[in-house]
């Protein structure tokens, strides 16, 4: 393996990390700067076009989550992070999810990405949020379908 891969390895683990623990601490202007600016996200079948649109998926989940709960405490936790380097600039990767809240297990599931270096940084281009299961009255299950 040569040394360019190794980085670009380990900038992607870095980046799904920083993506958990901003998000995770309502930093959202961080979260939003590891994305190109012409990126999708895709959560629970819609889609999300360029950073002014992502940002709106976690300004409603804060929202949501202050609706349901009184204590707002969520942790993204990432696990068999598996990843692709196609070449120099672009590379994709899948891996499981867990989120934690105040009563414990919320939901799950698997993100599948796409990332492409812009200005010299790794950055996503495309997530794909799955969710495979949700505790009954959890946050998650109380979300439309």
């Amino acid at each position: 393996m040569e040394t360019w891969e190794l980085v670009a390895r380990e900038s992607i683990r870095d980046l799904v990390a920083r993506y958990n623990s901003n998000g995770d601490s309502g930093r959202f202007d961080e979260v939003l700067a590891l994305f190109a600016p012409e990126a999708i996200m895709e959560v629970g079948g819609a889609v999300y076009e360029g950073r002014t649109a992502i940002r709106t998926i976690f300004t409603s989940a804060r929202s949501s989550v202050l609706e349901h709960t009184d204590r707002p405490s969520l942790r993204h936790f990432t696990a068999t992070l598996q990843i692709d380097v196609a070449g120099p600039a672009t590379a994709s990767s899948r891996c499981y999810y867990q989120v934690l809240m105040a009563h414990g297990l919320d939901h799950w599931g698997r993100y599948l990405d796409d990332f492409g270096v812009i200005d010299e940084r790794w950055c996503f281009t495309r997530r794909r949020v799955l969710t495979d299961g949700a505790i009954p009255g959890g946050w998650a299950a109380s979300l439309p379908a």
